[in-house]
């Protein structure tokens, strides 16, 4: 397979478990259950990505800009330019995001513009796709860029969740097992952190499931944190993600509609899945019905990335990722 083809499967992946698990965000499993019963495919016509997409496609404009040379501050300056604006709507946009926001506006430099209450939340998490498609092979690399992308919004735990699943992403656009894509991302953070706990217990969970379904209520009853009222939370979305991941033994279709269903910050945590799985699978393995949703950016969130393809993106992610496995 092809790192186009995984770039592709990796970005659609991601956009695809954005809109699918727009519907479920937020709510618990019960309320799922309740409303749906079980999802399984698109709710409506209407649905597609959204803030998580749109942060990714922000990034990945952002790096095949400046390549290896993307800072914090290149990545701060950005945001004052193309997303500080009247006419965007911020629609989904994390609290981390937004704060960060505030602190840019108010003159701070990261990463003093994201040393804030909210800074654990999974907002880096669902936008660093672009590093590891481009970082194919270098995990190590995929962090570093995660972490100065995630100094600007995040700190700590924040940034240590969007750093695991950059890092699971570069591993797997080579195609290698399940088990070091997840060991990967677990290698790039601290040992002794939340988030590395979280995806510890979650993967062992997952791996002694029989299915994915059978996981969904221990992985939610282990790793949700449902005595706080705000949901995206870094090392449960992308703890949720890992165990999912593991108890679908990597299948694309089943990890999504697993995060879909679990509850919590479902778009999120099935992008996360979307996007690891994606780089796995390539592009033919997700449904041709469920990429129709997703190729054209909206720019509901962000106007700087309307219009946007995400095929034309994820190709010239490749592009990148060719062009810096030949420098190493």
């Amino acid at each position: 397979m092809t790192l186009q083809e995984r770039a592709r499967g990796s970005f659609i992946g991601l956009a695809v478990g954005d809109a699918l698990g727009g519907p479920t965000e937020g709510k618990t499993q019960e309320e799922i259950v309740l409303n749906w019963g079980r999802v399984l495919d698109f709710i409506s016509a209407e649905q597609s990505g959204s803030d998580d997409t749109e942060y990714a496609l922000f990034n990945a404009k952002l790096l095949l800009q400046h390549k290896e040379k993307l800072t914090s501050s290149t990545i701060a300056e950005a945001y004052r330019k193309d997303i500080i604006k009247a006419e965007n709507t911020y629609k989904g946009a994390g609290f981390s995001e937004m704060i960060a926001i505030h602190n840019l506006l108010n003159k701070f430099q990261p990463p003093a513009t994201g040393q804030h209450v909210h800074s654990w939340s999974d907002g880096v998490a669902m936008r660093v796709a672009p590093y590891g498609i481009a970082s194919a092979g270098n995990p190590q690399f995929a962090a570093h860029l995660a972490k100065e992308d995630g100094v600007v919004t995040n700190s700590g735990e924040g940034i240590y969740g969007g750093q695991a699943v950059a890092a699971a992403i570069s591993m797997a656009m080579l195609g290698v097992s399940l088990e070091e894509i997840i060991q990967a991302g677990m290698n790039v953070i601290p040992k002794d952190s939340w988030t590395f706990s979280s995806i510890q217990r979650a993967v062992k969970i997952g791996f002694d499931s029989t299915d994915i379904w059978s996981s969904l209520k221990p992985l939610y009853a282990s790793i949700a944190c449902t005595y706080y009222f705000w949901t995206d939370i870094a090392p449960e979305a992308v703890g949720l993600a890992f165990g999912i991941l593991s108890a679908a033994r990597g299948h694309i279709k089943d990890s999504i509609l697993g995060a879909v269903n679990i509850g919590r910050d479902t778009d999120t945590i099935a992008a996360v899945t979307g996007a690891i799985c994606g780089a796995l699978h390539g592009i033919d393995a997700i449904p041709n019905e469920w990429k129709s949703h997703v190729l054209l950016s909206g720019g509901r969130c962000i106007s700087a990335v309307k219009g946007m393809k995400i095929l034309d993106t994820a190709d010239e992610l490749a592009l990148l990722a060719q062009s810096w496995s030949k420098k190493s």
